[in-house]
C-alpha cells in the first residue's frame, strides 16, 4: 500500500463461500508517477522562460500586439463596409454619451471626448475581441466622480464659484502661485476643472497599472468571485446612485454633490430642501427630452431586427437642444446651466500627479477590478457567440493600457460597455477596424464641431445619462424568473443592489463579494445528505427523498454527503448521519455502559432476575442494520478535520458492531485518506469504487458470517 495505491473494489471472499461470491476480486490501481522535485520544476520553468529564440520573440510580439495577427489577413471586400457602418454609428452615439458621462465623472465635456478617442485606438492595438466597444462606462464614471469630488473638496475648491474666481484673478494679478487650503497647497493657475482631471488621470493611471499587474501575474481568477448575479446587482444599485446624482441637473439645482456612505439618501434630502429653487426652464427642457428619447429608444429596441441602424436620437436631441438654447438665450434669460466652452484640438500631454497617488491608490482597486471583470466577461460572451477565442490575460493588458496611456492625455478610466457593444455587433462589425472609424468620428468632433456645443444645457446631458440606465433598472422585471431559477442568486442580487445604492458603490461591491462567499460557505455548511435506494435491475443508487419506487437492501444503509468534508461542516456531517440512520453510536455505547453497571449492581444486591432480563434484552436489542455505506462521490476534498471525523465515525460504529464502507471516492480523497492513515493494516477493503460493489460486499460478508455462526 505504500508502493501502490492498492484500492480494492471488494476483498476476496474466504474459501468455502458459494461460487456466486467468487466474482468478487481485487482491483489494484497503480497511480501515475508524480515528479515531486521542486528544484527540477523550477529549473525547467526557468529554462523555458529565459530561453530566447527568434520564433519565441515573434510569438511574444504577436501575442502582445494581436493587431499584427489579424490585420494582414483583413478581408477588405468582406469586412470593410460593415466595419465602417458600425464605426460611424457607434461614434455618433458615443459623442453625446461622452459629453454626458463627463458630468458623471466630475469632468469637463472635452475630457470625455478625449477618453473615447484614445480608448478606441489603444484597444485596436492590444485587444483580442473583435466586437466589444471600449470607452466610457457609467458605473465606473460614477465611482471616479465620487473620488474626484472628494479630492477637489479636500484641495479647497469647494468654495463658491464667485469667490473662487475672485481669488484666481487676484492671484493672477499679483503673480501668486500657491494658496494653502485644507491640508493641500494648490496652484491657482490650475482651476477646479484642471485639478479634477488631474485627479481623474492619476486615478486612471493607477487603475491601469493594477490591471496590467493582474495580467502579468495572471490573477484574472479574481473575476470569478464576481458572479453574474453580483455584477448585475452592483450595476443596478449603482444606477440608482447615477440617477440620483443627475437629478439636480434635471431641476436646475445648484447643490453640492454628496459622497461617502449614504450619499444617495443625503442627495435626495438636499434636493427636497432646495426644491423651491427649481429652474423651470431646465425642468421643461428635461421633460421634453424624456418625451422624445424614451419612446424613440423603445422603438429602436422593438424594431432592431428590421432597422439597418438605430436612430441616433441622442445626437438629434443634442443638436436641437443646443440650437434652442443658443437662439433662445436660455442661459442669459432663465439662468440655465450650460456645458460652456469646449475647446478644439488636443491639450499637450501631462503626466499624472505622483503626489496624489497615496490619496487615490485604494480607490482605484475596485475600479480596476470592475473594469477588467466587465471587459473580460463581455469579450468571452461575444467570442463564444461568434465562434472565436479571446485571451483573458491579454484583455487585462489591453484594458490596462487603455487606462495607462490615455492618463497622460487628460483622460479618465474606461472599460467595455454592453450597450455600445450590442449596437456595434448589430450594425455589422467584423473586426476592431470599426473602433478606428469610431475614433475618426470623435476626432472630427474634437477638431471642428466641439465648440458648437457651448450653449447645450446640462439638463439635456443628464436626461441622456438617465435614459441609458433603462437596461439596468429593467432587471427588476427578471426577479421572479431569477427567484424561480435560484433563490440564492436572487438574494445575492438584492443584497448587492441594496448595499451599492444605500451605502456606497465601493462598499456595495465588497458586501456583494463577501455575501456571495458566505452563501457558498453556508451551502457547504449544511448540504443535502440523503439516504439512497437501489434502482431495480441496475447498479444505480439514488435519493430516497427525491424518487419513488427505490428499494433498500436489508441491513444496509446507504448515505450520501453532497459537499466537501472539512472543518466547517464536520459536525453537520456527523449529526446528519446519526439522524438519517436513527442511531447515534455514542449514545448507544453510553446506554450499554449504563445497562452493564445496573446489571452489576443488581447482581451484587441479588435483587432477582426480572430486571436483569430487561437490561440484557436492551443490551442485545438489534439496531436494524449492520453496515453503513457512505457514498463519497460529492465529497471533492477532505481536510485534517474531515479525515479525523471519518475516523471517529468508523470507530464509533465499529464499537457497536456496525461496519462503515466508503464508496466512489475521487483520487484526491483517496490520497488524503492514505496520507491521513485512515486505514489500518488490512483494512483497505473498506474503500470501493461504486456503491453497488460496496453493497454486494456487505451482503456477501453478512452471508458468510451467518454461515460461520450456524456451523
Amino acid at each position: 500500500m505504500a508502493e501502490f495505491n492498492n484500492v480494492r473494489s471488494v476483498t476476496e471472499v474466504p474459501e468455502g463461500d458459494d461460487a456466486k461470491r467468487s466474482l468478487h476480486h481485487r482491483m489494484f490501481l497503480e497511480p501515475q508517477d508524480k515528479k515531486r522535485s521542486m528544484k527540477a520544476l523550477v529549473v525547467k520553468q526557468a529554462k523555458k522562460t529565459c530561453s530566447c529564440t527568434s520564433a519565441k520573440v515573434k510569438d511574444c510580439v504577436f501575442s502582445f500586439f494581436p493587431v499584427l495577427q489579424w490585420l494582414p489577413k483583413y478581408k477588405l471586400r468582406e469586412y470593410l463596409l460593415g466595419d465602417i457602418m458600425s464605426g460611424v454609428i457607434v461614434g455618433v452615439l458615443l459623442v453625446p454619451q461622452s459629453i454626458a458621462y463627463s458630468l458623471l465623472a466630475g469632468q469637463e465635456p472635452i475630457y470625455g471626448l478625449y477618453t473615447s478617442f484614445f480608448a478606441s485606438i489603444i484597444y485596436f492595438l492590444f485587444g483580442t475581441s473583435r466586437h466589444i466597444s471600449v470607452g466610457i462606462f457609467g458605473v465606473i464614471c460614477l465611482m471616479m466622480g465620487q473620488v474626484v469630488d472628494r479630492e477637489v473638496q479636500r484641495a479647497g475648491y469647494d468654495l463658491e464659484p464667485d469667490a473662487l474666481s475672485v481669488l484666481t484673478d487676484t492671484a493672477a494679478n499679483v503673480n501668486t502661485t500657491v494658496l494653502p487650503v485644507n491640508q493641500t497647497s494648490q496652484k491657482l493657475l490650475c482651476d477646479k476643472s484642471c485639478y479634477a482631471i488631474t485627479v481623474g488621470a492619476t486615478m486612471t493611471f493607477i487603475a491601469g497599472v493594477y490591471q496590467v499587474a493582474m495580467g502579468f501575474f495572471q490573477v484574472g481568477f479574481v473575476s470569478v468571485y464576481l458572479s453574474d448575479s453580483l455584477l448585475s446587482g452592483f450595476v443596478t444599485g449603482a444606477s440608482f446612485t447615477i440617477l440620483t446624482s443627475q437629478a439636480k441637473y434635471l431641476l436646475g439645482l445648484n447643490i453640492p454633490r454628496s459622497s461617502g456612505i449614504g450619499s444617495l439618501i443625503a442627495t435626495w434630502i438636499n434636493i427636497f430642501r432646495n426644491i423651491h429653487k427649481t429652474n423651470i426652464c431646465d425642468l421643461i427642457t428635461s421633460f421634453l427630452c424624456f418625451l422624445v428619447l424614451i419612446p424613440t429608444k423603445e422603438l429602436n429596441e422593438h424594431f432592431k431586427s428590421r432597422l439597418k441602424a438605430p436612430i441616433p436620437v441622442e445626437l438629434v436631441v443634442i443638436v436641437a437642444a443646443t440650437l434652442a438654447s443658443h437662439f433662445g438665450n436660455l442661459r442669459e434669460t432663465y439662468g440655465s446651466s450650460v456645458a460652456g466652452r469646449i475647446p478644439t484640438g488636443f491639450l499637450p500631454p501631462r503626466p499624472p500627479d505622483w503626489n496624489l497617488i497615496p490619496n487615490v491608490a485604494l480607490d482605484a482597486i475596485p475600479i480596476a477590478i470592475i473594469g477588467f471583470a466587465i471587459t473580460v466577461s463581455l469579450s468571452e460572451m461575444f467570442a463564444k457567440k461568434h465562434g472565436y477565442s479571446v485571451k483573458a490575460n491579454q484583455e487585462m493588458y489591453a484594458i490596462g493600457f487603455c487606462n495607462i496611456i490615455p492618463s497622460f492625455f487628460h483622460c479618465f478610466t474606461t472599460s467595455a460597455a454592453l450597450a455600445k457593444t450590442l449596437v456595434k455587433e448589430s450594425t455589422g462589425c467584423r473586426t476592431q477596424m470599426s473602433g478606428m472609424v469610431t475614433s475618426l468620428v470623435i476626432l472630427l468632433v474634437l477638431l471642428v464641431i466641439a465648440p458648437l456645443f457651448y450653449s447645450l444645457q446640462k439638463c439635456v446631458l443628464a436626461v441622456i445619462t438617465i435614459v441609458n440606465l433603462r437596461g439596468a433598472l429593467r432587471k427588476f422585471k427578471d426577479l421572479p424568473k431569477m427567484w424561480h431559477l435560484s433563490r440564492v442568486d436572487t438574494v445575492i442580487w438584492l443584497v448587492t443592489m441594496a448595499a451599492s445604492a444605500l451605502i456606497s458603490t465601493e462598499i456595495g461591491l465588497l458586501v456583494g463579494v463577501c455575501f456571495s462567499m458566505l452563501c457558498v460557505i453556508f451551502r457547504t455548511q449544511r448540504p443535502e445528505a440523503p439516504l439512497l435506494g437501489w434502482v431495480a435491475e441496475s447498479e444505480t443508487y439514488e435519493s430516497l427523498s427525491a424518487y419513488k419506487n427505490l428499494q433498500t437492501k436489508p441491513g444496509i444503509v446507504v448515505f450520501r454527503f453532497e459537499a466537501p468534508l472539512y472543518y466547517i461542516n464536520k459536525e453537520c456531517f456527523k449529526s446528519t448521519l446519526y439522524k438519517q440512520t436513527g442511531v447515534n453510536p455514542v449514545w448507544v455505547k453510553a446506554e450499554k455502559k449504563k445497562a452493564a453497571k445496573r446489571m452489576l449492581r443488581e447482581k451484587e444486591v441479588d435483587s432477582g432476575g426480572n430486571q436483569t432480563t430487561i437490561s440484557m434484552d436492551f443490551v442485545s436489542e438489534p439496531l436494524g442494520f449492520h453496515t453503513i455505506v457512505i457514498d463519497c462521490c460529492a465529497i471533492q476534498f477532505l481536510d485534517t478535520a474531515g479525515i479525523r471525523t471519518l475516523k471517529e465515525v468508523c470507530k464509533d460504529y465499529r464499537e457497536i458492531d456496525v461496519q462503515v464502507l466508503l464508496a466512489q471516492c475521487n483520487p484526491s480523497v483517496r490520497s488524503s485518506l492514505i496520507r491521513g492513515e485512515f486505514f489500518k493494516e488490512g483494512e483497505d477493503h473498506l474503500l470501493f469504487h461504486s456503491v453497488h460493489q460496496a453493497v454486494d460486499f456487505a451482503l456477501g460478508a453478512q452471508e458468510h458470517s451467518g454461515t460461520s455462526a450456524s456451523k
